[in-house]
Order: C-alpha cells, then sequence, then structure tokens
C-alpha cells in the first residue's frame, strides 16, 4: 500500500518522523532528486509519502539511481497486479480456507505482529497468483494496523506439523520477491518456530535467493527458549496464546 502525501507536505519536509537507520541527514538530501526524477517518469508518484521514498533509498543502500528504478517498478506492478487499489476476499477463496494467516497484538514498539501456520499451506488451484494476491492482501491489512510513523512488522511463523506436503517452492519464492523487491524495509523480523528437521532441505534450497538484509531479519528460535526470545520483542498481554501469551489468534480477514 503506497501512503499518501498531506496536502501540507513538501518535498524532504521536516515533519518526516524520525527513523532509526543512521542515515537520517543523507536521506533527507536524496528525497528531493529522487521525487523529481521519478515524478517526470510516473506522475502517479506525486502521490507518494516522503517516507515510503526512503524506504526504497534504505533498500538500496541510499544509491538514489536504483531506489528510483525500484520505486517506478513497484508502481507499475502496483496498478497492473491491483487494479482496483485493493484486494478482495473472493479473489482469496483457497488461500482463506486454509486458515493459516492472523494479526493481532503488537510488539513492545507498536509494529503489528502476524502469524503464519505454514503447516497448513498447501498447493491449491488457485496457483501462485491466488498466493500472491493473498500476500499482498497481508501486507495492506498489516498496514492499515500500523500506528502513525511507524513503518515495520513482525512476524512469527510456526512450522509446527511442516512436512514436504507443504513445500512450495515457487510460493515461498514468490513471498520473497514481493517482500524484497516490492514492499522493502517492511519487515523489521521473522521468527521461525517448532522448525523440524525435513525443513533444513527447504531451507537450504531457498536461501540463496534472500538478500543480505532480509536474511539478518530472520530468527530461528529454540523451542526450549521460545516463549522467553518472544517475550523480548513482545508483552506477555500482546503474545497469542499458543506461545504462551494472553490473546487468541485472529484470522486475518477478521481483523
Amino acid at each position: 500500500m503506497i501512503m499518501k502525501k498531506s496536502e501540507n507536505m513538501s518535498c524532504g519536509n521536516k515533519s518526516q518522523e524520525q527513523d532509526s537507520s543512521g542515515n537520517n541527514e543523507i536521506e533527507k538530501t536524496k528525497i528531493c532528486p529522487m521525487r523529481t526524477f521519478v515524478e517526470t517518469q510516473d506522475p502517479s508518484s506525486k502521490e507518494v509519502e516522503d517516507l515510503t521514498l526512503r524506504r526504497f533509498l534504505r533498500a538500496r543502500d541510499l544509491d538514489l539511481e536504483k531506489a528510483s528504478g525500484m520505486l517506478l517498478k513497484y508502481l507499475k506492478w502496483r496498478r497492473s497486479f491491483v487494479p482496483n487499489g485493493f484486494i478482495s476476499t473472493s479473489e482469496l477463496k483457497n488461500e482463506i480456507q486454509q486458515k493459516k494467516m492472523f494479526l493481532q497484538g503488537s510488539d513492545k514498539k507498536g509494529r503489528p505482529l502476524g502469524v503464519l501456520l505454514a503447516g497448513r499451506h498447501f498447493q491449491h488451484k488457485g496457483g501462485v497468483d491466488e498466493f500472491k494476491r493473498f500476500i499482498v492482501y497481508i501486507f495492506d491489512k498489516i498496514f492499515a494496523r500500523m500506528p502513525p510513523g511507524e513503518e515495520k512488522f513482525i512476524v512469527i511463523g510456526d512450522l509446527e506439523g511442516w512436512g514436504y506436503a507443504n513445500f512450495d517452492i515457487r510460493a515461498y519464492l514468490a513471498a520473497l520477491s514481493l517482500v524484497q523487491d516490492y514492499f522493502p524495509e517492511r519487515l523489521e523480523k521473522l521468527f521461525i518456530v517448532h522448525a523440524p528437521y525435513i525443513f533444513t532441505a527447504a531451507w537450504k534450497i531457498v536461501y540463496p535467493f534472500i538478500d543480505m538484509k532480509t536474511r539478518n531479519k530472520i530468527v530461528f528460535v529454540e523451542n526450549k527458549k521460545l516463549k522467553s526470545t518472544l517475550l523480548e520483542e513482545i508483552e506477555e498481554s500482546q503474545l497469542p496464546e499458543t506461545y504462551g501469551g494472553q490473546l487468541p489468534l485472529i484470522p486475518i480477514q477478521d481483523t
């Protein structure tokens, strides 16, 4: 989802929320030239907020040319893939029937918390296209829950019950592409829990496709340290009951 500029926002407006990247001042100097360039290439980019430009800049290590190209590619893709501006549940019948994605609570910094039960994912007649629509639907739901100034979210990827029947390389690579190419600097952390030994083979196939920035956000959690590790980032009152917290899992379509 693209955030829109407020009417009184100018290029590089100082009212933007402070980020923790350590490159705040450098980013500010690059916003104006980036905006000028992308607006000449795609007039619709005038509606893109500065925070969005800064995410794309960070994703490309503040390289103006690469960040601009990445954003323009995203805008073109979004218009084509989500022509109505949103994904309807009527387009996701097979995905929603699997009851595998939940959204409730937040971490200690207010970032939304999602839970994915990967053992419930199976290939279906909707194919990879429906799966990709589901991922975009998930992102848009998460972004709608973010407090002002927050840009990132946390996911617990639960592999309990996962087996080879759940291994779907095309879906995994499609999800990676969306996270890395179209929604950069959105994922704060992915906790992988209850990973069975057989998942090692699948991980070895997927791992080379994960860029370094994303790799650094993935944490495999030992079963014996599950609750204590999650509590470092999430208050018990915001943690799902299944992990020793107090919140029930809420299907994402019901949020």
